[in-house]
């Protein structure tokens, strides 16, 4: 048998096996798959598994990828690589309901001309007008049409969930229903002071241009089986009935976004005689969210020294920092939820605290978050401040990271476990809810995130921060199945030399350090210069003195210095980079091959001294 295997006949036999397999594993494996990347990168997940079960007809779906004309984009090669993978599991997954179109769209091409039909966007590569394709466009029955116009590489954690949403939309085409319910005049009203009617907030039109709006009553009894999403916006003391309706309305199943608030600056009702500053701008669903396993901290609004805005004191005065109106940056956003993720700024104005109940079921998920400068003030202080820089005095913050807005989801008790008067049947408990807080309602209001100018008497928006597309989006994600919101981030394909980025962060440090060294010494000499210039005869400005002569040889001196000293750094960067990089290629080249061959002689001993 070793004759045979070590002769020519039994190498071709071993050639002849080998193209067997390979033939039979291509035609009878074909959706075999073995995903070893660590975060299962191409493997769907099971919400988007329930998904496509989900759908009724058939959908197309075209991606378009200009593969000739990025083939030096290795970046964006690998990546479209993936998302072609990824759709083609959706096509596996989907049992025949989904076919996949892989499109490259020529210039001047019909097919160019459909990518454009579809709405898709074309990137320019280069001054030469070169355009590159690749987006994805979907088709269902005869008006059914989602499109994603392109794969942004910075969201490549929320690959599937885009995916996902957009095969969702097609096999559900009609709009989600959103049903609102408000103590704020979110729809216009009638300003009271200046006897003039108000115009509906920018934020509602925004909304209703993606979802259908039905506006809920305040004492309202019972959510409409129709709605998708309830948005409750400053739930100010809402009666039992519509608290209960609330209660029951989440339990069965349904999405909430309520904004709470221990001060809401956009309440301008009357005070009633009694009561506390500042009590009747406050809201809370404080027995739903104790059921929920959350709570608004009571009469307490965050203030943070690090987001704290910029306001102005009036028309000639300065600008002062106010510790309760926040610019909150990405940093202060959860990058991991399809929320907040991408988002660059959302304002905040006299926010409230969240914070998760001890001992509770349920999750509690930060989505924004203060710095640690931050610390809690009494909402009472804001009804008697006069100017906001007290607030940055009185400020000691506490180290704590404070949550502004988050998500509730996971196991959870009714509020109202005996239910109430006329109502005894409903449901005690929910095995998962899903429910989107925020501890602000200023937030929402066009002051707070967007200029708007008249123009042929039409309101021009022009947002300054992303407070409606939070919104929006926190709805979108809501209005989804409960499939569809349990598909998160998935992590990143690409894998970064994290240790290679941290020796550039640290020379950029050093680099960055003796450059700004170099240019306060170098304002340092002009003004000397000046100064010596004033003192000379004007008739000999162009003539030097000794002390001059001095003064710029020694600058002259300290340049060439710091110049060695740059280049230095420079090198030093360089230097320990490739000597990292010597350390990799000696482990890969000849360290492994190294230890293997010793592994096989040391076998090949033990074996010779065993045969022995």
């Amino acid at each position: 048998m070793k004759k045979l295997m070590y002769s020519g006949a039994g190498l071709l036999v071993i050639a002849l096996a080998f193209l067997a397999f390979n033939m039979f594993s291509s035609l009878t494996l074909t959706d075999s798959r073995l995903d070893l990347t660590e975060q299962k990168l191409y493997t769907i997940s099971a919400g988007t598994k329930k998904i496509l079960t989900e759908i009724d007809q058939p959908i197309n779906l075209y991606f378009f990828y200009s593969d000739k004309s990025t083939k030096d984009l290795v970046a964006l090669r690998n990546y479209a690589k993936r998302v072609e993978e990824m759709l083609k599991a959706y096509e596996r997954g989907a049992a025949g309901k989904i076919k996949l179109h892989i499109i490259d769209p020529q210039p001047f091409s019909e097919e160019e001309d459909q990518a454009a039909q579809y709405g898709l966007q074309a990137v320019p590569l280069n001054q030469a007008g070169e355009q590159a394709y690749f987006g994805l466009a979907g088709t269902s029955g005869a008006e059914g049409r989602q499109v994603i116009p392109f794969f942004q590489l910075d969201h490549e954690e929320f690959l599937e969930y885009d995916i996902s949403r957009l095969v969702q939309g097609l096999a559900k085409p009609e709009l989600p229903v959103v049903g609102v319910l408000s103590t704020l005049q979110l729809s216009g009203g009638f300003d009271m002071e200046a006897r003039q009617p108000t115009p509906p907030w920018l934020v509602m039109e925004e909304i209703r241009q993606q979802f259908k709006v039905e506006s809920l009553k305040p004492g309202i009894d019972q959510i409409p089986e129709t709605v998708s999403v309830l948005l409750l916006v400053h739930p100010k003391q809402l009666p039992q009935p519509t608290l209960y309706a609330i209660d029951q309305f989440v339990l069965r199943g349904g999405k909430l976004l309520v904004f709470v608030d221990p001060y809401s600056e956009a309440d301008t009702g009357m005070q009633l005689p009694g009561d506390m500053p500042g009590s009747d701008k406050a809201s809370d669903l404080e027995p739903l969210f104790k059921a929920w396993g959350v709570r608004l901290v009571p009469g307490k609004v965050l203030g943070d020294g690090s987001y704290a805005m910029s306001v102005s004191m009036g028309q000639g005065q300065r600008a002062v920092r106010h510790a309760g109106w926040l610019s909150l940056p990405q940093t202060a956003l959860d990058q991991a939820d399809v929320s907040t993720a991408g988002l660059e700024t959302i304002t905040v104005a006299t926010a409230g605290i969240l914070e998760p109940v001890e001992g509770a079921k349920s999750r509690f998920m930060p989505l924004i978050q203060s710095s640690q400068y931050a610390m809690p003030f009494d909402a009472q202080r804001f009804d008697m401040l006069r100017n906001p820089e007290e607030l940055i005095r009185e400020l000691q913050p506490t180290g704590e990271r404070y949550a502004i807005a988050g998500r509730i989801s996971g196991p959870a008790q009714s509020a109202f476990p005996n239910g109430i008067e006329g109502r005894k049947d409903g449901l005690k408990e929910a095995a998962s809810i899903n429910v989107i807080a925020v501890a602000d309602t200023d937030l929402l209001t066009d002051r707070m995130w967007v200029q708007v100018q008249e123009m042929f008497g039409q309101r021009v928006p022009q947002p300054w921060a992303d407070n409606a597309t939070f919104a929006i989006n926190a709805l979108d994600n809501l209005a989804g199945s409960d499939a569809l919101i349990s598909v998160r981030s998935r992590g990143r394909f690409s894998r970064p030399f994290t240790v290679v980025e941290a020796l550039q962060r640290d020379a950029e440090v050093q680099f960055r350090e003796k450059e700004e060294a170099l240019q306060t010494r170098l304002a340092d000499t002009e003004q000397k210069l000046a100064v010596l210039q004033q003192k000379q005869d004007p008739s000999k400005t162009q003539e030097l003195t000794p002390e001059q002569q001095a003064t710029v040889q020694q600058f002259l001196q300290e340049r060439v210095k710091l110049r060695k000293e740059l280049r230095e750094v420079r090198y030093q960067l360089n230097a320990d980079i490739e000597a990292l990089g010597r350390t990799l290629k000696f482990i890969n080249i000849a360290l492994v091959p190294l230890l293997l061959t010793l592994a096989v002689l040391a076998l090949w001993l033990w074996r010779r001294r065993r045969q022995a």
